[in-house]
């Protein structure tokens, strides 16, 4: 419930000329509430006079979103484009005045980007879009005369692709008195160079880095990582995530004897320096019989691991099984492994150890199919703490899916299932896996009757807190949502550049 202090400011805002007008005589610890009320009912200009008026020494936007005493909704899932160009705006006319008023940090983490938007202009403005707009800021404020204002320290998660790298990196390197000093807690790269990414990472103060993306269009091997993580060094970070083929041998490398690779060494090394990891992603590397020179130097306990699609073998699952991380995971993703038939004591070991802790479990596209639904049940009966549940892609029928279903409304903390179109829903003898154009390819009215039932099965067991869905071409990313025209760009250059070699290569050979 709306306490009637929050309903006073909701009166206040609405009338956006009052508001503004009235700012000097509010006090001081009541500009939290005309923020929340002006961003909660989006007025924007409401929003710019009390960031440019903010008396306080401090703005922590997702503090001031969250849920409170107050106003007990949480709008940080509102990354409304309208409100947050209003914050940035406000934030330069605060530095601009100067005056007696010093606000010392401003941050601007914490916004939760969502697929749909429950703010009034359903116009979205993500961590691209934040990222852009603060550079540009930033660098407009740079060229404005210096008058011995103080700076203010600005928090931000940085999302750096080619589209915008020259003004991040204007805004990271300033020439001259930078009125707003951006600090860099969470940093996402896509579509750069190599030298690209070292040169703004360098830049970002990555002593001081939490989160480190690397992702998709960035074409790193082995030798770059090793020099990213040596030359740059990232002494607090606690969440890697590196792109496909990221522990590729360098090709001008010598090729190394069998079971030797100082390259994957040198890399566990630097990563055991990082004595506050615990999140680590390297989906899509090839890894086979590498997971334990990778993982078992680590300082830390891994509490997130992503080995999706590595080519694990028998001796790299064993290692994972017995290893101290197991014991602490709380996300585990071995999507585009065989595990239920290839390995099976040494997986269902492994969920064994790990059902203490862990909370998120995806396997998809891991060929498990209708006999192996009764070993996958026991395996997952221990993960008590499991809250979600994910394993598209794999060939079930319905009849399995519902047996599945079953089993799993016993597991008390369960809130999300992600699960494939029923097999009996494509023609017969369809291949697994599948490319995007067979899995597109279904009967929707068989889906729906069998997803009707699926949806019966949690029902009766009093599991309506559980959603259950099929997002056939994954679920929504928002980054990439937001970036989908330039990567396509990107990609598009890229298969030319690719074209281009392919027929200077055969014109050499002619």
């Amino acid at each position: 419930m709306r306490s009637l202090r929050f309903i006073s400011a909701e009166a206040l805002v609405s009338y956006p000329l009052l508001a503004q007008g009235s700012l000097d005589s509010v006090a001081h610890n009541l500009y939290p509430l005309l923020f929340k009320a002006s961003y909660l009912l989006e007025q924007a200009e409401v929003t710019r006079a009390v960031l440019g008026c903010w008396p306080l020494e401090e703005f922590r936007l997702a503090a001031l979103l969250g849920p409170s005493t107050d106003h007990p909704e949480d709008l940080r899932d509102r990354a409304c484009r309208t409100c947050l160009e209003a914050c940035v705006r406000g934030l330069a006319d605060h530095v601009l005045q100067g005056g007696s008023r010093w606000l010392r940090v401003a941050d601007l983490t914490g916004i939760q980007d969502v697929q749909v938007q429950r703010c009034p202009c359903r116009r979205a403005l993500g961590r691209w879009g934040r990222t852009e707009l603060l550079a540009r800021t930033c660098c407009e404020l740079q060229a404005e005369p210096c008058m011995g204002r103080r700076s203010t320290e600005v928090f931000a998660d940085l999302f750096v692709t080619e589209g915008n790298f020259e003004v991040v990196v204007q805004a990271l390197q300033p020439s001259g008195p930078a009125p707003l000093q951006v600090r860099c807690l969470s940093f996402r790269a896509d579509s750069l160079s190599p030298g690209q990414l070292l040169h703004v990472l360098g830049l970002a103060k990555p002593g001081e880095l939490r989160k480190l993306e690397v992702v998709h269009n960035v074409r790193l091997n082995a030798g770059h990582v090793q020099q990213l993580l040596a030359q740059v060094g990232f002494p607090q970070l606690v969440s890697l995530t590196l792109p496909t083929r990221a522990f590729d041998i360098p090709p001008t490398s010598t090729p190394l004897p069998e079971g030797e690779d100082s390259l994957l060494s040198s890399i566990a090394w630097e990563l055991s320096q990082m004595s506050r990891l615990t999140e680590l992603s390297v989906a899509f590397s090839t890894l086979t019989g590498k997971i334990q020179t990778l993982l078992s130097p680590l300082r830390t306990p891994l509490r997130a691991l992503d080995l999706a699609n590595c080519a694990l073998n028998h001796a790299d699952m064993a290692f994972l099984a017995d290893c101290a991380h197991a014991a602490h995971l709380e996300v585990l993703d071995l999507s585009g492994h065989n595990l239920v038939h290839l390995y099976p004591s040494t997986f269902f070991r492994l969920l064994r150890r790990a059902s203490q802790t862990l909370r998120a479990l995806t396997l998809e596209e891991c060929s498990i199919a209708d006999s192996h639904v009764g070993m996958l049940i026991l395996g997952l009966s221990p993960c008590r703490q499991l809250q979600e549940f994910r394993f598209l892609g794999n060939p079930l029928s319905a009849r399995a899916l519902q047996r599945l279903f079953t089993a799993l409304c016993e597991l008390p903390e369960l809130r999300r299932i992600e699960f494939p179109v029923p097999k009996d829903c494509y023609p017969e003898g369809t291949a697994y896996p599948q490319d995007e154009l067979a899995v597109s390819k279904f009967d929707q009215q068989k889906y729906n009757a069998i997803a009707e039932e699926l949806h019966a099965v949690l029902l009766r067991a009093n599991r309506e807190d559980i959603e259950a869905s099929t997002p056939v071409f994954g679920s929504f990313d928002p980054d990439i949502q937001e970036t989908s025209n330039e990567l396509g760009t990107f990609l598009l250059q890229a298969f030319k550049t690719a074209l281009e070699n392919f027929s200077r290569a055969l014109k050499q050979v002619e």
